[in-house]
């Protein structure tokens, strides 16, 4: 904006100063010519002369223009410099290893001081259990993964992984621990392996084709007449939304992470094929701590364990099975999710007075 304002500023301040003085000397050469002290070729001489001299200030107002174009760069550069590094503990640095337990303790976080997202969330999964985090837009589900991958730090309470607050860890070693498949999937313009090959650069030919599989990818790509050289375009434009997807969720399997976290990761894919990659997923992740944070609550009926996030609480934890029996927000959920109406009508019959009725009847 700064730069904007500037450039408008220097334009209309050039246009005036060329106009006034244009306007002023034809006035003052008409004025003599009329009063015969001027002839009319001395009069063209003075106008060809005043739009040589204007050339160099409309120059000068170009360079006003880049001068303020440099200057609000600089600006926006130096104050992104300013911009304070990632950090972590380097008096006890330690290294990611072990199960994979997660654990949030009394956790708040909020992106401006007057709005809280997470108001003192807790809870813990155990390594190798599902989590499944169900909830409103808002509730706080997409804050709890730039919580785990420090993109945000709590304002108060701890994340712990294996018992280890997150902090200790360097952010290196941390992202390299959880992989997360997020809803909108970021993809480079190269091959497709090689966009796979993003979450394990050094990893083999074999490795990567062996991702695809679990993601049902491969079938795809042999489809293809270049298969896995095959370029993806600008951000993935030639690739469909499902297939984009099913590429990030097999660039996290191929990561073989401590943490596996799903952000809405099957929301751009028919039921068949959600069906498919969630019996991937329940396979891969196994062995390993996984949080499956979803609107469409069929994607964490598998999990281990379903918390119900509102207004930045936990309002409810347990099973499918459990939760529905408790007929508590997540039951009402699974009902606005499934609910429909279905029209059945009998046949038609002919009464005596030989006029056709219809009975018609409505089943939730």
């Amino acid at each position: 904006m700064g730069f904007y304002r500037r450039y408008a500023y220097n334009g209309i301040a050039v246009a005036t100063i060329f106009a006034t003085f244009l306007a002023a000397t034809v006035a003052y050469a008409t004025r003599e010519v009329q009063l015969g002290r001027m002839t009319v070729g001395e009069f063209v001489l003075i106008n060809t002369y005043m739009l040589q001299v204007v050339r160099p200030v409309e120059m000068m107002g170009y360079a006003m223009q880049g001068l303020s174009q440099g200057g609000a760069m600089l600006k926006k550069m130096f104050a992104l410099l300013a911009e304070p590094t990632e950090q972590y503990r380097t008096d006890n640095v330690a290294a990611v290893v072990g199960p994979g337990r997660l654990d949030f303790d009394r956790v708040f976080a909020s992106y401006l001081a007057d709005r809280e997202i997470l108001r003192g969330t807790t809870f813990s999964v155990e390594a190798g259990r599902t989590l499944g985090i169900v909830g409103p837009s808002g509730s706080g589900k997409s804050t709890i993964v730039r919580l785990l991958v420090r993109t945000l730090d709590p304002r108060a309470g701890r994340i712990l992984l294996d018992g280890v607050p997150i902090q200790d860890f360097p952010l290196t070693q941390l992202r390299r621990a959880i992989a997360v498949v997020a809803q909108d999937t970021m993809l480079f313009n190269d091959s497709i392996g090689n966009n796979i090959a993003l979450g394990k650069p050094e990893a083999s030919r074999a490795e990567i084709e062996q991702a695809a599989r679990a993601a049902r990818l491969h079938e795809f790509i042999m489809t293809l007449s270049e298969g896995y050289d095959t370029q993806v375009g600008e951000r993935g434009l030639k690739l469909s939304g499902g297939e984009r997807q099913r590429l990030a969720i097999a660039r996290a399997i191929l990561k073989k992470p401590l943490v596996f976290v799903f952000d809405e990761a099957t929301s751009a894919l028919d039921s068949r094929n959600e069906r498919a990659i969630l019996s991937s997923l329940v396979e891969v992740s196994r062995a390993r701590t996984t949080i499956i944070i979803a609107h469409r609550l069929s994607t964490v009926v598998h999990a281990d364990e379903i918390a119900v996030l509102d207004a930045g609480c936990i309002v409810e934890r347990g099973t499918h099975t459990e939760l529905l029996a408790a007929e508590g927000k997540y039951a009402a959920l699974w009902r606005a999710q499934h609910q429909g109406f279905r029209r059945a009508r009998s046949p038609r019959t002919t009464s005596k007075a030989g006029v056709a009725s219809e009975t018609e009847t409505w089943a939730l």
